[in-house]
């Protein structure tokens, strides 16, 4: 990338490298960087080093993560560090944050810093019942138990109405007056519309939050910061005044900011996948060219920046773009990701969370930001950590997916993962229980035969897929118990409902 062209772009210089390394996939722009921290270490290396000058002493645990090894950067410590200043947000990666793996399975509860420090279960409700207090996914029908989950608001239903003018709206948002771009830009708003999951989370993260009154938070402290300034009368977002209001507009225009973005993620991933179908139909670069869709996921990339800068909130923006640069890292981590890193369940948790969770995650706590609720508050906390969750738990399930079923329904190829050499939840579970396996993961499938011989040692299996799908059910149950801090409504009570949606799809 020219970086005088980069320099002269102010604010969009995080969006253009997330577009030049989408759209340079050569050995060069993978190499890991030489670059280390000298500043403070940490027991825990991750993708994007943004943690080096941020870390603040546990107060809640002792213990410390696995060291995954050298893994590949993105932006080194030096140069995350010099960005920085006083007044901008110290962000560290969710799974820094939040408990990845279950204690049975080796998982720890991560140090106590800004970001999941305020986790209050009862803060927010206090004087308030909450029927659903303590609720348990394993308690319902198709989990276990016998309750029925239709008690609980659809999800879908609720926000119909709102999402109904999306795909419109948001090709509108993407026209261009260069008809092949143009068309490339609008495939996935104009000819499916997908399952709008990211968009059904954000609007009613939006409601559930507008049914949370403001903390008293005092300090000069950056975590204290990044709530937008509310003008209605009241100074407060409430259920009342909250629907039609430049806030649910704002929250809305985020849901489809997140929803260019991963449309943006889908197209380049596809060039760099060589996959020839998406969402049952042919992947845009199959329909154009590999140029056009690298140039379409650029521009839609380039809007959604546009459009996030006009929110308004420099504390979205920073948020957002790190959400963007997690995209990058995961990608990077998919391709130079070592042999044994490719065994780690741990290892493919950070993955799934940078390609997938992290922009759900990011999106659902500044949906609290911009509905008035600061950075480090109880209310915007538990939506980060809800959208971690959620993310890890659809991904994991659309792992399990992968081996359960056909391609028809799935919308894409089945077995694709394997076909690039990687290895999910089930395969890793699998490979724990038959040691012949991990020579073959480690060599991401090459040799002939290979796929076929781990296929049939998990389908022999007893105990793998079951151990995927618990997996996933730690991970919604925490999405649970995230949502359960905040105070009851219907929109709280609906993304309860859409966790156990998330576990027991079938498609």
């Amino acid at each position: 990338m020219n970086s005088e062209r980069t320099s002269k772009r102010g604010n969009y210089a995080v969006p253009l490298m997330i577009v030049a390394a989408f759209a340079l996939p050569t050995a060069e722009a993978f190499a890991p960087s030489q670059a280390s921290s000298r500043l403070v270490h940490t027991s825990s290396i991750n993708l994007l080093q943004m943690t080096a000058t941020l870390r603040e002493e546990s107060t809640t645990s002792s213990t410390s993560p696995k060291d995954l090894g050298a893994q590949p950067v993105v932006v080194s410590a030096e140069a995350e560090a010099l960005s920085h200043s006083e007044t901008t947000m110290k962000l560290v990666p969710s799974f820094d944050l939040f408990q990845m793996l279950s204690e049975e399975e080796g998982g720890i509860i991560p140090h106590t810093v800004a970001g999941n420090a305020m986790r209050d279960d009862t803060i927010l409700k206090v004087g308030i019942p909450d029927k659903l207090e303590g609720m348990q996914l394993k308690d319902f029908k198709g989990l276990g138990g016998k309750q029925k989950i239709e008690t609980l608001p659809d999800p879908f239903s609720m926000v119909e109405k709102e999402l109904q003018p999306f795909s419109d709206s948001i090709k509108e948002l993407v026209s261009t007056d260069q008809p092949i771009l143009s068309m490339a830009a609008k495939h996935f708003f104009e000819k499916r519309h997908g399952k709008r999951f990211r968009p059904t989370i954000i609007q009613l993260i939006a409601k559930a939050v507008a049914a949370c009154h403001p903390e008293e938070i005092e300090g000069d402290r950056w975590e204290y910061s990044g709530a937008s300034k509310i003008g209605m009368e009241g100074g407060k977002v409430t259920v009342g005044n909250h629907q039609g209001s430049d806030v649910w507009r704002k929250q809305a225009q985020l849901g489809q900011i997140v929803e260019m973005i991963h449309v943006a993620s889908l197209i380049h991933d596809d060039v760099l996948d060589e996959a020839d179908t998406r969402r049952g139909g042919e992947a845009v670069h199959k329909l154009y060219s590999n140029k056009v869709a690298v140039l379409a996921g650029d521009y839609l990339l380039a809007r959604a920046s546009v459009l996030l800068a006009r929110l308004e909130n420099t504390a979205v923006v920073q948020i957002m773009a790190t959400a963007l640069e997690s995209l990058v890292a995961g990608e990077i981590m998919q391709l130079k990701s070592s042999p044994d890193e490719l065994l780690q369940m741990e290892s493919y948790l950070r993955k799934s969370y940078y390609k997938t969770a992290s922009l759900i995650c990011y999106a659902c706590r500044s949906v609290a930001l911009l509905g008035g609720h600061a950075y480090g508050s109880t209310v915007a906390t538990a939506c980060e950590e809800f959208g971690f969750h959620m993310g890890l738990a659809f991904q994991i399930q659309d792992d399990i997916l992968d081996f359960t079923a056909a391609a028809s329904i799935l919308g894409k190829p089945a077995l694709a993962d394997m076909s690039l050499g990687l290895s999910t939840a089930p395969i890793l579970y699998a490979a724990q229980e038959f040691p012949h396996l991990r020579p073959l993961v480690k060599r991401r499938f090459k040799e002939q035969g290979d796929k076929q011989t781990a296929l049939e040692a998990l389908y022999s299996s007893d105990t793998a897929m079951d151990k995927a799908k618990d997996l996933a059910q730690f991970h919604a149950q925490k999405a649970v118990d995230a949502l359960l801090r905040l105070p009851p409504s219907e929109a709280r009570d609906a993304l309860l409902r859409l966790t156990y949606v998330v576990i027991t799809r079938k498609k």
